[in-house]
């Protein structure tokens, strides 16, 4: 009960109609047109960063349902049709708003983190989620910190749930962020802390070290 809960708290920003149609979605997904609502979410998630890192609890939770209450999965393909149609236009999206890039990314992974099959990762996910870490790690992107950011927060999440399922593509990432933190000009000072930070942390085994989250958290801090 408290997970419904904790997911009915994140759609207040909705109106009150798109509220109701989420909430039949999260407890009776077979009355409502799933195709909108995985629609409704991938496009409050593009607009509101905050949502975008919480929307993969609340479609997980309707998969859930929807598998329970009429073993299929439209929501699930919905979901995923338009987290591809979208992964197509990255790089549009991307310079059309920074912003929603981001949000993109985040909630890619997030949606990574959460679906499952037989208990691991969906597989059909794993390569765009790279390319989406492999674009915060281009040049033009390190300069920005917002990018960084996003990259540095993301591989903490699925970082290591990331590398079991490719190793060679997390080794390839990883390069180009020691390259970016070594070689490239242009780099604001957090963000090649931040950058430090994830080389330390991935060969720590994706653990942080109490020494390293005092000296990370009082450079922040300072």
């Amino acid at each position: 009960m408290g997970e419904t809960g904790k997911e009915e708290y994140k759609i207040q920003s909705f109106d009150s109609e798109t509220q109701k149609l989420l909430k039949t979605a999260l407890k009776d997904p077979g009355n409502v047109d799933l195709e909108k609502v995985a629609n409704i979410i991938v496009d409050q998630s593009l607009k509101d960063c905050v949502f975008s890192k919480e929307a993969g609890r609340i479609c997980y939770t309707i998969i859930q349902a929807e598998s329970k209450q009429v073993g299929q999965s439209i929501f699930r393909r919905s979901l995923l049709n338009r987290l591809q149609q979208e992964y197509k236009d990255r790089e549009d999206l991307r310079a059309r708003s920074l912003q929603a890039w981001i949000c993109y990314v985040t909630f890619i992974c997030n949606i990574f983190d959460y679906l499952r099959v037989n208990n691991m990762p969906m597989m059909a996910l794993v390569n765009p989620v790279y390319d989406c870490l492999f674009r915060l790690a281009q040049p033009d992107s390190l300069r920005k910190e917002e990018e960084v950011d996003c990259l540095v927060l993301q591989l903490h999440r699925i970082g290591e749930q990331l590398e079991k399922m490719n190793s060679q593509r997390m080794d390839e990432l990883f390069s180009l962020l020691r390259d970016g933190f070594l070689l490239q000009e242009g780099l604001s000072s957090l963000s090649q802390l931040l950058l430090l930070e994830i080389i330390e942390f991935r060969a720590a085994d994706w653990k942080m070290t109490d020494a390293a989250q005092k000296y990370y958290y009082s450079e922040v801090t300072d």
